[in-house]
């Protein structure tokens, strides 16, 4: 999901920082304009000012000198008049000279003028020709410029060239903020929307700023950019994508070679265990599995009061038999017998085992004496039966079996080896009675 904070809206965008720097700018270049422009201005009232005295200067300078020469005081006056009325001058002194008299001393100012040390002012010396060849010194003329009226002038231009600085100031701050506006402002908007859609379902949308194709410039670099960025990053989930999926397949796969594994383990501890509690010759149960039993069997017994049988077994004159056939013969010889007791002994619960050799037990829960020695002589008469040669034998002309029988008596015994120890008195019995028998 897009960051909320950079879907609002900027507080201040880049036109507007633009457009505050350029008026900043143009502010800056408006006062220094100003400022040069107004030296200027006062430079050129200036001459404008004496450029204006020296004309009237030049206009009054001999009406003046041939009034002072004839002196016609009203002529003098008249003109002293006129040259104070004009417009740029403020104040205007004449010193005549009289031979063997003090210089007099005319002044005419404007109302409204003032006049200061620095103002433009023109200093004239008066003379007059009363004829070819002579020139007569009649007085100075000191024309000195209006104060304000040079002001004003400088005022005026002051103010048109602020409003004009201004003004375009102005307009181009403006017409920067529309370009600005038109061609970076937008399309910087544009591309900010797209990112912000933009997920891992979106990538191939491509960015298009909707602009001429001729126009390259670092706009189309940016398209270029977030397009080249998309492609590469739709590229690279693509690729992870497909290499989750190939690690999921892969981990599916190992997880099926595990279970398989553990399954092949599971069983192979299975007929590890079965071997580690069976006789490898004969599949009977081996003395660790009858040892195992014979105690639970032993206590199931003596809590239920349940009678329970024993029986040791042993093969006659079995080491005549391998010394006869030899030992190959004799282990088929034990599988033969092997198998005809657990063919005998199939009842739930009855466990055969071989104890070793040719030695073999039989664990009956639930049978008394009779029942016990019933089964034990079927047994016998089923080895009879297969009639396994056995040439060595002193008893029979085939394979034969000695019995030795013992059941539980609660009363007498507290453990099984008490009962165990019965059924080997018993086949002691069976063998010393003539072999090939059943001994209780």
């Amino acid at each position: 999901m897009p960051d909320k904070h950079a879907l609002q809206k900027p507080n201040n965008s880049l036109g507007r920082r633009l457009v505050v720097a350029t008026l900043g700018f143009c502010l800056l270049f408006t006062c220094v304009t100003v400022g040069l422009r107004s030296w200027f201005a006062w430079q050129n009232n200036l001459a404008n000012i004496r450029s204006e005295l020296a004309l009237i200067d030049q206009v009054f300078q001999g009406t003046l000198s041939k009034a002072i020469w004839e002196m016609d005081t009203e002529s003098l006056e008249s003109q002293m008049e006129s040259v104070a009325g004009a417009t740029p001058v403020g104040r205007v002194s004449l010193r005549i000279f009289r031979a063997g008299r003090e210089a007099e001393v005319i002044v005419r100012s404007t109302a409204d003028s003032r006049v200061f040390e620095q103002s433009p002012s023109l200093r004239r010396e008066l003379t007059f020709s009363p004829y070819a060849g002579a020139v007569e010194h009649v007085g100075t003329l000191e024309i000195d410029a209006n104060q304000t009226v040079l002001r004003e002038r400088l005022y005026h231009e002051i103010t048109n060239i602020l409003v004009t600085q201004v003004v375009q100031s102005l307009l181009l701050a403006g017409l920067i903020m529309w370009m600005f506006n038109h061609s970076v402002t937008v399309h910087v908007q544009h591309i900010a929307r797209h990112l912000n859609r933009l997920s891992p379902d979106t990538l191939k949308a491509k960015l298009s700023l909707q602009r001429s194709p001729k126009r390259r410039d670092e706009l189309s670099l940016l398209e270029a950019g977030v397009n080249d960025v998309q492609d590469k990053l739709a590229d690279h989930l693509d690729r992870q994508r497909q290499y989750e999926h190939d690690l999921a397949a892969h981990r599916d796969h190992l997880a099926e070679l595990v279970d398989a594994r553990t399954a092949e383990l599971s069983e192979a501890n299975q007929r590890l265990e079965e071997l580690s509690r069976s006789d490898p010759l004969t599949g009977l149960a081996n003395r660790r599995e009858f040892d195992d039993v014979k105690e639970k069997e032993f206590r199931r017994a003596v809590r239920s009061e349940q009678p329970l049988a024993v029986l040791m077994c042993d093969i006659d004159f079995f080491k005549a038999y391998n010394d006869l056939y030899g030992h190959a013969q004799g282990d088929r010889c034990l599988r033969d017998v092997a198998d005809i007791l657990r063919q005998s002994f199939a009842r739930a619960g009855e466990v055969v085992a071989r104890l070793g050799g040719e030695e073999f037990a039989v664990l009956l829960p639930g049978l008394n004496l009779e029942e016990a020695a019933r089964v034990a002589e079927r047994a016998t008469s089923a080895l009879a039966e297969r009639a396994i040669p056995h040439s060595a034998s002193l008893v029979s002309d085939h394979v034969t079996l000695s019995i030795g029988l013992a059941t539980l008596d609660t009363k007498a015994m507290d453990h099984f080896d008490q009962l165990l120890s019965q059924a080997d008195q018993a086949l002691y019995r069976a063998k010393h009675s003539g072999r090939n028998r059943v001994a209780c």
